[in-house]
């Protein structure tokens, strides 16, 4: 039987560690995906392709894969997948769920800068948490961001129910 991402536990962890570090993972300076992947782990995602830090989605004490902790890798990683934790790319914010992933590409040069995770959905339009700069419930526009340019552009992936 095919696990699911349990969406609630992972809005859940992500408010839980929303502007603190969880002492059981690594702490990275920049530590959008480190907290994003956190999140999607507590939802139930299964890690794989240890210990080659260039295949698959895991950490394991002081050792981890590039998508674990690198924004563009794990968007790559998402869409990538075709079995355990995968996603896909939609074309609007309206399409996601609580527990989705958004990635920011600050410049519009094609390179993943940030990556948020969906915490709630108000009036349709999607709230996100966010480490680095830690955020909580924010808008995902982030236009009053200091790295907001006329350029960003938004990748919504939508986390697959099951990890079959």
């Amino acid at each position: 039987m095919a696990k699911m991402y349990n969406r609630q536990a992972a809005v859940q962890y992500a408010n839980l560690w929303w502007n603190r570090r969880n002492p059981a993972f690594p702490n990275f300076t920049v530590d959008c995906t480190n907290y994003i992947s956190q999140c999607l782990l507590a939802g139930g995602a299964p890690m794989r392709g240890a210990p080659n830090r260039e295949r698959g989605w895991w950490v394991q004490h002081s050792n981890w894969s590039f998508s674990w902790s690198v924004a563009h890798s794990l968007r790559w990683y998402l869409e990538g997948s075709k079995n355990g934790l995968k996603g896909r790319r939609v074309q609007s914010a309206e399409e996601l769920d609580l527990g989705d992933v958004i990635f920011y590409d600050f410049q519009g040069d094609g390179r993943i800068d940030h990556s948020v995770i969906v915490t709630s959905i108000q009036n349709g339009i999607p709230y996100v948490n966010a480490h680095t700069s830690d955020s909580i419930n924010r808008p995902y526009f982030y236009e009053d961001s200091t790295a907001y340019t006329p350029s960003m552009t938004y990748y919504y992936i939508h986390i697959d129910d099951s990890f079959a």
